[in-house]
């Protein structure tokens, strides 16, 4: 019989102390699981991860680490459980199984750690591709978006500890959402998810529940994010990395204020919402 993944979430006992009062109590918390990620039959990077939607973590992770593009089909993932952990078996297309081949390099890293094992400074610094995309997004239909994300965070209503990463379509109001204790893992989640519905990343904005480093910059500008909105402050690497290939950046999203960074003409006031189909 085919072992059960472990799930997203767990009830654990503790000692809740109320009042001045400690009595028994319980939890929710999330789970957190060693996934490795194995392309042609060689184990390419381990993260510690939530055992959730992992397709779409396979998929996008291969997209942001640059071994497909954006426009390249999904890949076919087999995923495999050990007593170790989880493993995700894939295939990478020809050209990009000879460019894992010679980037080939085993990682492993802590929770959400987007940069581990990388083998020099100038990777760790690399350039993204340049975003092109016309979007227009109003203000206040930004603001109306991020505030869906909680209602949408099916894992973080019951832990209180995992991040969200959203990509919504100003042009129809569609959103597609996905959760991780790793900021970056939500973000490949959502890469993951996108290609395997098709959908480009030119008429949306990537919504994160998180501070902008620049490795969520990197990812953006490889699904093709215009617009890169969190709730809160980036760093200034990744402030001049969205300078530099063209990407909005928007963050410290509090209730109705926010404040934009690089690219500001494609946040209106008043103009009607409208974007790339």
């Amino acid at each position: 019989m085919t072992p059960l993944l472990p799930t997203p979430s767990v009830k654990v006992p503790c000692l809740a102390r109320r009042n001045d009062h400690v009595a028994a109590g319980a939890r929710i918390i999330p789970e957190e699981t060693p996934i490795a990620f194995t392309y042609g039959g060689t184990t390419h990077a381990v993260m510690m991860a939530t055992p959730a939607d992992l397709e779409d973590f396979a998929i996008g992770f291969a997209l942001t680490e640059g071994l497909i593009q954006a426009d390249a089909a999904a890949l076919d993932v087999e995923v495999v459980e050990s007593e170790l952990g989880i493993e995700l078996r894939s295939w990478l297309p020809g050209e990009g199984q000879q460019r894992y081949a010679e980037r080939r390099r085993s990682m492993a890293g802590p929770t959400g750690c987007g940069l581990c094992g990388v083998e020099s400074l100038e990777q760790a610094t690399r350039e993204p591709p340049k975003v092109k995309s016309d979007l227009r997004v109003n203000a206040q239909a930004l603001v109306a978006a991020m505030e869906r994300l909680p209602s949408l965070q099916v894992i973080n209503r019951e832990t209180r500890a995992v991040h969200g990463a959203a990509f919504w379509r100003p042009s129809t109001g569609a959103m597609i959402l996905r959760e991780d204790v790793g900021r970056h893992n939500a973000l490949d989640k959502l890469a993951g998810a996108l290609m395997r519905q098709g959908l480009g990343g030119a008429g949306g904005v990537v919504l994160m529940t998180s501070r902008v480093s620049v490795e969520l910059v990197q990812k953006a500008a490889r699904i093709g994010a215009p617009i890169l909105a969190a709730i809160s402050a980036p760093t200034a690497l990744a402030l001049r990395t969205a300078e530099s290939c063209g990407m909005t950046l928007v963050a410290v999203m509090r209730g109705r204020d926010f404040e934009v960074f690089t690219h500001p003409a494609r946040i209106e006031e008043q103009a009607s919402t409208h974007g790339v189909a």
